[in-house]
């Protein structure tokens, strides 16, 4: 047998599954994307390992500082990476306070420096942070090194960013799968059965559909108990998204259904005596699974700008918790945004995970007929 022959033996008896693959390869924008995501879900995972500072700590006197400037000469010689201490003194004569770089002495920034505690994955203690600042030239002590910045409190917004990702990659990453399960299970039943049931969901669906978003968000958030931990917060969070998300699920498994619940392997499962329900989840829903992962992929962008838009308008997480909608609430006033450009570096994450799910949601559409 030729190897071209063998190749295309290859390609007609592939299974759906493999033959999306191979053209998911083939698809550099998702392949980079895929690339991206895992970076940030990495980053994530370990962002207390390396974020420098924790979310409680702050600097009055870098309070709203620009990212810091790393040199890496002093008076001529090449001594690696370092940073200056900022000093603060007050003018007896004018009584104004002045705060500079105190350039006698320089920090040198080091790998896995010693930090705040804390645990890795929640399980392990350790103190160990990917850089930090060692001590000063001279022996002395208290320089920092913000590289995105700091916040009007004096907080590292790098840090910031970092541990902001636990919450705003997880959330909408936990709430799409919750309005996955909840959207396929509610629409087969909608288009399986049809009749009363069908119209009593349908009816549901257009109801919370025709309910603007952020009203909607605001009743939901409301319910929320006030004074209750940071963890009740996240899971509230997940369930209300989720309640707002499945809908659209749900009508896409319900058109499918409409459409195959009378083909000839459905009606021959019936007169065999098989389940509803096995029918369901084991004739009808893999028929069409590689377009319902692909409306999942697409669907986490819509969830992460809604938990994104929440925390921004105060009706999500809220602090000494923190996410990148809580840190744009600091870029919410024009004038402090023209002063303080850099507090718009958080949106740029924000962009850039969306933009990275559809381009995979893209590739996988694509995949998805691996016949074309």
């Amino acid at each position: 047998m030729s190897k071209k022959t063998r190749s295309k033996e290859d390609y007609y008896l592939a299974s759906q599954w493999t033959l999306m693959a191979r053209k998911l390869k083939k698809h550099k924008l998702a392949k980079i994307s895929l690339l991206v995501l895992a970076i940030l879900y990495i980053g994530a995972l370990f962002a207390d390992v390396l974020a420098p500072y924790g979310l409680d700590t702050f600097d009055s006197l870098y309070k709203d500082t620009a990212p810091t400037k790393i040199r890496c000469v002093y008076e001529g010689e090449f001594v690696g990476p370092y940073v200056f201490k900022k000093v603060k003194t007050t003018d007896k004569k004018t009584y104004t306070v002045n705060v500079y770089e105190d350039t006698s002495e320089y920090y040198k920034i080091g790998l896995f420096e010693h930090g705040e505690e804390y645990k890795i994955l929640g399980l392990i203690r350790s103190d160990i942070h990917l850089f930090g600042v060692k001590e000063g030239s001279n022996g002395g002590t208290g320089a920092k090194v913000f590289l995105f910045g700091a916040d009007s409190l004096g907080r590292d917004i790098f840090s910031r960013v970092l541990l902001g990702s636990q919450i705003s990659l997880t959330i909408p990453f936990a709430s799409a799968i919750i309005s996955f399960f909840l959207g396929i299970t509610i629409g087969s039943v909608s288009g399986y059965f049809g009749g009363a049931v069908d119209m009593v969901i349908q009816r549901i669906i257009e109801v919370i559909g025709a309910v603007p978003q952020i009203p909607l968000w605001m009743a939901l958030s409301a319910a929320i108990p006030a004074g209750i931990s940071t963890i009740k917060i996240y899971l509230y969070i997940t369930i209300i998204l989720s309640f707002i998300n499945w809908t659209g699920m749900a009508r896409i498994v319900r058109g499918k259904f409409l459409s195959l619940k009378n083909e000839d392997y459905v009606m021959a499962a019936r007169l065999a005596g098989v389940s509803t329900w096995k029918i369901i989840w084991k004739h009808l829903v893999p028929g069409f699974m590689s377009y319902l992962i692909v409306s999942l992929t697409l669907g986490i962008p819509g969830s992460i700008v809604g938990e994104t838009s929440m925390s921004y308008l105060g009706l999500g997480i809220k602090s000494p918790a923190t996410s990148w909608g809580v840190l744009l609430q600091e870029a919410s006033s024009v004038t402090d945004v023209a002063t303080n450009p850099h507090k718009l570096i958080p949106i740029i994450f924000v962009t850039v995970t969306v933009l990275a799910y559809n381009f995979l949601g893209d590739g996988l559409r694509d995949a998805a007929d691996p016949y074309k």
